[in-house]
């Protein structure tokens, strides 16, 4: 019965070629080992890979939480015993987030040398389930720290001087030691971080432009966007009106701007929030749906226009778009016709561009976001879509001059306007601190909504933090009835109605000794009593069915 549980679960993955010799020897149990495997790996699917801005929030909450102690450093499962022997007793100078890669560097002399070439570099890639929790045992506080489990491949203890206890565990895909060239090494293989200031579009542009790929394959592939995920990239270009097929060298600049711009407006969500929340609030309120949290991400019908999204696989990973919102602006000709003059609407197949398969591809003009007389757009709607460059200069003006800049010449360009705005609303954004939410309260959030912990992972916490942050009590006996209800005789029958009463106050019921008894009219007790004496009519049917039943007992 297991085996036929298993297999049910397993054909539903598209790997035939895995899964029919895993069940052939499961079903004659001759390699109990990959069985076990194979569940192993069943599991591992189910499960969501850590995004970008999770990565971040423990490299920020760890700067608070570990930078600048010294602790004492051992590996639990023995995977990680080597590096844990070299940072063993050495201060963490540091960390630092790239995209899905975490970075921390202990000093590895005792003496304090702050030098490069003497710090011990610590790569970790969380994977699809890591995590680095953080536990206290103060004084004051009875919190139990649990043992280290078999995943644990890093265990940081650290003693303060007031007796607090801190106890850092992690579990990761990848933790691996080195020196700086380790840094180095990974870094130059990873591409732009959206959360790093030294992030550089325009070049990540100009790369774009050499791919054939789809845009759709360039957001997952970390050596171009550093950070994003499959989540993010379904919300990503939705939200920018581009169809994740759109080859990289056909990408307009235009394009380009509006997905980058929303690439890192939501992965600054995502850290502020520790969710990934892609619905604007005032649009989830528009379209009556105010706890909508995600646009078409795992969702059947689009929810700004109703129409059905489409999914495909690229690079084995499930793509999601909106045919009517993400429309594939080239037309691919599969036709023998050689002339661009001689295309008919019924030549042009709109599907992946694939130079094996194009004979000629028609250029239709790409679509520009334009303001609309008939159907009007707020301000601050376009200007929270997409950046200043919808707005009207006499609006970018005002919005200039709402932020204090008021020296702006009379004769000058749109552009250099757009980029004057764009530049002052970063800095605006830089000096408002943004509220960062816990740990904790993400995942009382994701509890609130609905949401499983296997759709987005928290590298914060551990698994056992997690459940305890999301509310879920340990089982208790259910009161059936409060303490200040009383069950009357009424709800001890076998009725289907359970009648209760309420029991009333010391102070109530004086109150009612007080009022004065209402006089009854001889009329009403009169009607009373011959109501008490009617006799009730029985239904229709049922004497008849009495008599069937008599006649029959009588025959028998």
């Amino acid at each position: 019965m297991r085996t036929v549980v298993w297999f049910n679960k397993a054909l539903s993955y598209r790997t035939s070629t895995l899964i029919y010799p895993l069940f052939l020897a499961t079903t004659l149990n001759l390699f109990p080992s990959i069985t076990t495997t194979a569940v192993a790996f069943h599991r591992l699917q189910q499960i969501r890979m850590v995004e970008g801005h999770s990565v971040h929030r423990v490299a920020s909450l760890h700067r608070k939480r570990l930078v600048g102690k010294t602790f004492k450093a051992w590996s639990p499962n023995g995977r990680f015993a080597e590096g844990a022997s070299a940072i063993d007793g050495k201060t963490f100078l540091k960390i630092e987030a790239v995209g899905k890669n975490l970075f921390a560097f202990f000093d590895k002399n005792d003496d304090g040398d702050d030098n490069n070439n003497n710090e011990v570099v610590v790569h970790v890639h969380f994977g699809m389930a890591g995590n680095w929790a953080v536990y206290y045992d103060t004084n004051n506080t009875e919190v139990e720290i649990p043992e280290p489990t078999n995943t644990n491949r890093l265990r940081l203890e650290h003693q303060e001087e007031d007796g607090t206890r801190i106890v850092a565990d992690l579990s990761a895909m990848t933790v691996q030691h080195g020196t700086i060239e380790l840094y180095h090494e990974k870094r130059s293989k990873l591409g732009h971080d959206p959360l790093r200031k030294d992030a550089d579009p325009e070049a990540l542009y100009q790369r774009i432009q050499k791919s054939k790929k789809s845009i759709g394959a360039l957001i997952m592939d970390q050596s171009y966007f550093t950070g994003p995920g499959n989540i993010y990239r379904a919300e990503i270009l939705f939200k920018a009106g581009v169809h994740p097929d759109r080859r990289g060298m056909d990408l307009t600049q235009d394009e380009f701007d509006r997905v980058w711009h929303h690439t890192v407006k939501l992965l600054e969500r995502g850290y502020q929030t520790g969710s990934i929340l892609t619905v604007d609030p005032d649009e989830a309120v528009a379209l009556g749906k105010p706890r909508l949290r995600r646009y078409i991400y795992n969702t059947s019908h689009c929810p700004r226009c109703k129409a059905k999204i489409q999914t495909w696989s690229i690079n084995a990973r499930t793509c999601y778009a909106c045919p009517k919102c993400q429309p594939l602006r080239d037309v691919v000709v599969v036709s023998s016709s050689s002339s661009p003059d001689q295309i008919t609407s019924a030549d042009a197949v709109a599907v992946t561009p694939s130079p094996a398969t194009t004979k000629v591809v028609a250029k239709k003009n790409d679509c520009q976001p334009f303001n609309s007389h008939c159907a009007r757009e707020s301000l601050e709607r376009r200007l929270k879509e997409s950046g200043p460059s919808r707005l009207t200069v006499k609006e970018i003006k005002a919005e200039l001059t709402s932020l204090g800049i008021t020296s702006i010449p009379s004769k000058v360009k749109k552009s250099d306007l757009v980029q004057l705005l764009t530049e002052s609303l970063h800095s605006k954004e830089q000096k408002q601190q943004p509220q960062f939410v816990s740990p904790e309260d993400a995942a009382m959030e994701k509890a609130s909504a609905g949401e499983s912990l296997a759709v987005e992972h928290i590298a914060e916490l551990a698994p056992g933090q997690a459940r305890q942050a999301r509310g879920r009590p340990k089982k208790s006996p259910k009161v059936l009835f409060p303490e200040n209800v009383v069950v009357s005789s009424s709800s001890t029958s076998r009725s289907k109605k359970r009648k209760t009463t309420t029991t009333t106050t010391a102070t109530t019921s004086i109150q009612n000794k007080k009022k004065k008894t209402p006089v009854v009219k001889e009329e009403d007790t009169a009607k009373a009593a011959s109501a008490t004496t009617k006799r009730k009519v029985p239904r229709k049917g049922s004497s008849l069915r009495k008599s069937k039943r008599k006649k029959t007992k009588a025959a028998s």
